[in-house]
């Protein structure tokens, strides 16, 4: 069949970006023909794999978003496509991939710690997130899709509530994980090196926090806690790893909190797997999250999860060997508690087998036969 893949943006980066990248690959290498509609794209996966670049002008990143949903309805009308599965902010599509999960429970989870003061103030986003609103209404709408994928069972619940997506009509297709990339034996090489580096000795206990959008993910949280359990435990350190416009303000709060000497801010870094490899336990206290890659990238490289029920990946640390789950309402001292009982090293030493098992059942080969599998269940329409 002939297949169109529709994302603003194809390219090296990005969660999505990469689910694209390897979805029309996959798709390739079974014989099937792939065009991938975008507004911009860098290297194919595939010789095979064709582009149709769709940029009609537009001012400003929400007016962009609009104009390229606009733009891929106006295409597909003219366009001779078997099977067009949508994988960002579009509503004409035959499969609709939420891969960033319900817009409308982000911004009313987590949208206002994205912004300072003045932000708020001044409603930075709220042209965006209503055209973003606008066009998820449309794309849920009954008979604008024939299936949806959710990478969680918590955003297919979301949607199911918010928009009355029948049940039949959803597939919770859980994302997959690099298990060479993210692997422990990274720990004696490259996470001690960087441990070396960043002046930590070999028995320091380290906790890592990684994620771009330190508001989101629950940051300021997680210095409040690690201020108590540092204070107790003064063999400990803090590893913040990601980007933010705002990261003076987390490392004056840091330092306000008493715990500047046992915090680390390493910025964005190519290299996530290094910082995995020299960490012992990773946080993720995310406000909102549909399914955060970076908990399985931490679970495969052998390290126990500390996160909340507002994480979609929370849903495989069922058993409590691999992590702890924080729930929706909650405070610091929860997350402390966690803290203090995760900073036992046999509980971490016996935590991480059962982490690296649990990855290896959720690998990208799997996510990409699940998805390709139910595709193809789908007649050519």
């Amino acid at each position: 069949m002939h297949a169109a893949l529709v994302h603003m943006r194809h390219g090296p980066s990005g969660g999505t970006e990469r689910y694209l990248d390897q979805l029309s690959a996959h798709l390739a290498r079974a014989g099937h023909e792939v065009t991938v509609v975008c507004r911009s794209h860098g290297a194919p996966s595939h010789p095979s794999i064709r582009f149709r670049v769709l940029r009609s002008p537009a001012v400003g990143g929400a007016w962009r978003m609009w104009a390229f949903a606009r733009d891929v309805e106006r295409h597909l009308a003219g366009e001779g496509y078997d099977l067009v599965v949508g994988l960002g902010k579009t509503w004409s599509q035959d499969v609709l991939r939420l891969g960033g999960g319900s817009h409308a429970s982000y911004v009313e989870l987590a949208h206002a710690e994205t912004l300072s003061p003045l932000e708020r103030a001044l409603g930075k986003g709220r042209l965006k997130n209503a055209l973003a609103l606008a066009i998820e209404r449309r794309a849920l709408r009954p008979g604008a899709y024939r299936a949806v994928i959710a990478n969680s069972r918590m955003v297919a619940e979301e949607v199911r509530a918010r928009y009355g997506v029948p049940e039949e009509r959803l597939a919770v297709i859980y994302n997959g994980v690099d298990i060479e990339r993210f692997h422990p034996r990274l720990r004696g090489g490259p996470g001690r090196e960087l441990r070396r580096a960043l002046g930590i000795d070999p028995g320091t206990l380290v906790v890592l926090f990684l994620g771009s959008g330190y508001g989101r993910k629950g940051l300021s949280e997680l210095l409040e806690a690690f201020s108590g359990l540092a204070g107790e435990h003064g063999d400990l350190r803090l590893l913040v790893a990601g980007r933010d416009s705002s990261q003076r303000a987390f490392e004056a709060r840091a330092r306000r909190l008493g715990i500047e000497r046992a915090c680390r801010f390493i910025g964005p870094r190519s290299d996530p797997e290094t910082c995995y490899a020299a960490a012992d336990l990773y946080v993720l206290p995310t406000r909102y999250d549909p399914f955060a890659n970076t908990t399985l990238e931490a679970l495969a490289s052998g390290l126990a999860v500390i996160t909340t029920a507002t994480n979609g990946a929370s849903e495989l640390l069922a058993s409590g060997a691999e992590g702890s789950v924080l729930p929706r309402e909650r405070g610091p001292e929860l997350l402390l508690a966690e803290l203090r009982a995760w900073s036992d090293r046999d509980r971490l030493a016996a935590a991480s087998p059962a982490a690296r098992a649990l990855a290896e059942r959720h690998s990208e080969p799997r996510a990409m036969q699940e998805t390709t599998a139910l595709i193809d269940d789908l007649t050519p329409r």
